[in-house]
């Protein structure tokens, strides 16, 4: 075969392979089996833009998503996840009650107009607004005569009027400031931050010609504005969450509780997603909540995609026993090679406008530049988000290491506590079969400092393929010019570390 040649004079043979020519086989491969070969730099790393549409109509300013497992997502992951521009995806492995409270505790937590303030009586005690307080972390508290939103706005009460008040069964009418600065209601947002600003108080009521409370602002809203610019917002201006179930009939009661709660992106959480039963959940979710964004999967093969794609979704998510906690292929000896199945998928669903996630078998920055050099929107991370502070669970020490625990949703450990077994088609078994372990990963600290440096080391492995988007990595993959070469073991043996008789590895610092 005549090798590939560049459209140029000097026809030099172009080096590599394109996307179709290394995946085109009859082999699959993962993330391992290639690299990517280098380009021509013409900027700066911090001029790389990483933005991606992680949905029909999310647009994330990080192609980041944490996994829906329960030692991954609940609140404080999906809060900083929407911070620093990705998404979180609360889990499903618990009551639909508590999986709604992770929910509302994001929505909650950064806002431009607070539309549903907790409020009180003038009437109400000084234990109720420490209830609020010890329940919710919110020390400001507008009083109204109803003690709801919409009633007439008759004071506040923050933690300097009752810090030093030791009888807590003090009314709050007794102690609550009455003197209040307000914004008037259909002021913007910016109008009315300027107003918190030059007033210098830490909250701003919104009120309506009657005096009645619509809304409510918060300074510390404005603090996080500025340092997190990019933060994942919604059109009200909160922080996007979105948050996992399963198929079975109950599942559409969960559905319209986190619609209540909030949410945006429901993922559909099973092992293999082309069945009845997601074709059954698709179509409810777009009939009867036609603005929730529904992603599908997971799915590893064009004909799965062709079925979801045909019944609704608005992203899908591929990855089938590839995880590292995953025994799906070796169990079931039924999935494919990641880094294969996502080049495929992906490929087919550009065509027809719906986004994918790569889940599964990334471990480290190349392999998230790796998955999106395949067509990938986003990456989804268990494991490399697992062992931080914002991931549920309490550290450990063995061997003098600080560890976390991390198990598979296919784990005895997972199917037993919750609503897991699902996702595998066997809460109803008499025996379950698992299809994933239990482990334990290294501390990784705080999403702080991890998730900057996986946004900068992806930003320079974008560089050193002369590309300076996603959007311009996902077209040099559709014309080819952007190329890749296969790896023996004794390639990628020289591609890590080796020969040495002691290292130390330290990612960042």
């Amino acid at each position: 075969m005549c090798p590939a040649m560049r459209p140029d004079e000097d026809d030099v043979p172009l080096d590599g392979m394109s996307g179709d020519e290394l995946f085109s086989g009859r082999d699959g491969y993962t993330y391992s089996d290639y690299i990517i070969l280098p380009g021509h730099i013409t900027f700066d790393a911090q001029d790389v833009t990483l933005d991606t549409y992680v949905t029909r109509k999310v647009k994330l300013h990080l192609p980041f998503v944490s996994s829906p497992m329960d030692t991954v997502t609940e609140s404080q992951m999906a809060i900083h996840m929407a911070l620093y521009g990705g998404l979180g995806i609360i889990h499903c492995n618990n009551t639909m009650e508590e999986q709604c409270a992770e929910v509302r505790k994001v929505k909650r937590f950064e806002n431009g107009f607070i539309l549903d303030p907790f409020c009180l009586p003038p009437t109400a005690t000084l234990a109720e607004v420490d209830a609020i307080k010890h329940k919710h972390g919110f020390s400001g508290v507008p009083i109204t005569d109803s003690g709801k939103l919409g009633g007439k706005l008759l004071g506040f009460v923050a933690t300097r009027d009752h810090d030093f008040v030791k009888d807590r069964s003090t009314v709050v009418e007794e102690v609550m400031t009455q003197q209040l600065v307000t914004a008037p209601e259909g002021c913007s947002l910016e109008q009315a931050n300027k107003i918190l600003t030059d007033s210098k108080k830490g909250k701003l009521p919104v009120v309506n010609k009657s005096g009645e409370l619509v809304a409510l602002i918060s300074r510390r809203d404005l603090r996080k504005n500025r340092d997190y610019p990019h933060a994942s917002k919604g059109a009200s201006k909160r922080l996007l969450v979105g948050a996992s179930i399963h198929t079975r009939p109950e599942d559409k009661t969960r559905v319209a509780m986190l619609v209540e709660a909030g949410v945006d992106v429901v993922v559909i959480d099973s092992s293999q997603g082309n069945s009845r039963y997601q074709e059954e959940m698709v179509k409810h979710i777009k009939a009867t909540h036609p603005d929730v964004q529904v992603v599908g999967g997971n799915v590893v093969c064009v004909s799965q995609a062709k079925n979801l794609i045909a019944w609704g979704v608005d992203a899908l998510r591929i990855g089938m026993g590839s995880g590292s906690i995953c025994t799906t292929q070796e169990v079931m000896a039924v999935g494919r090679p990641q880094a294969t199945a996502v080049y495929h998928v992906c490929k087919y669903a550009r065509k027809h406008g719906v986004p994918c996630w790569a889940d599964g078998g990334i471990s480290n920055v190349g392999k998230i530049s790796k998955a999106l050099a395949c067509g990938a929107s986003a990456v989804m991370m268990g494991s490399m988000l697992a062992g931080t502070d914002e991931a549920p669970g309490e550290y450990f020490y063995k061997d003098g290491v600080r560890l976390k625990t991390y198990r598979g949703m296919g784990s005895i450990d997972a199917m037993s506590k919750g609503t897991s077994a699902d996702r595998y088609f066997s809460t109803d078994a008499a025996v379950r079969v698992a299809q994933g372990v239990s482990g334990a990963v290294a501390d990784k600290g705080s999403l702080k400092r991890y998730l900057p440096y996986l946004s900068t080391g992806l930003r320079h492995s974008l560089q050193d393929m002369g590309l300076q988007s996603c959007e311009a990595l996902w077209a040099a993959l559709a014309d080819g010019t952007l190329r890749f070469q296969q790896r023996t073991s004794g390639a990628q043996a020289e591609g890590s570390i080796h020969n040495l008789l002691h290292a130390k590895k330290k990612d960042f610092s």
